[in-house]
């Protein structure tokens, strides 16, 4: 039911809700356009090395769009509503 994800910094229940978006994404489970928020980049980019999951084969280079970064409320504001907009009016 969903439209969108916004994951601030967190714990364990954090990274299971990322994760189990992302993988039903990724699988094609989920065909609808969900965009997702990562907020507060240095929290995100220093707790997960992508480019380590991407040099392991474990996610393709394309997986990282998939998310998006920010640390700005009005930017993230703007992506997540345009994205919306085009997605679902």
């Amino acid at each position: 039911m969903a439209k969108a994800l916004v994951a601030f910094p967190g714990g364990f229940g954090t990274m299971d809700e990322l994760f189990e978006i992302l993988t039903l994404i990724q699988t094609e489970k989920i065909k609808k356009t969900i965009p997702i928020i990562l907020f507060g980049k240095e929290f995100w980019k220093g707790f997960l090395n992508f480019e380590f999951l991407i040099e392991w084969g474990v996610i393709g280079a394309k997986d990282l769009d998939l998310f998006r970064f920010f640390d700005d409320v009005d930017e993230a504001f703007d992506y997540l509503k345009d994205t919306l907009i085009k997605a679902y009016l």
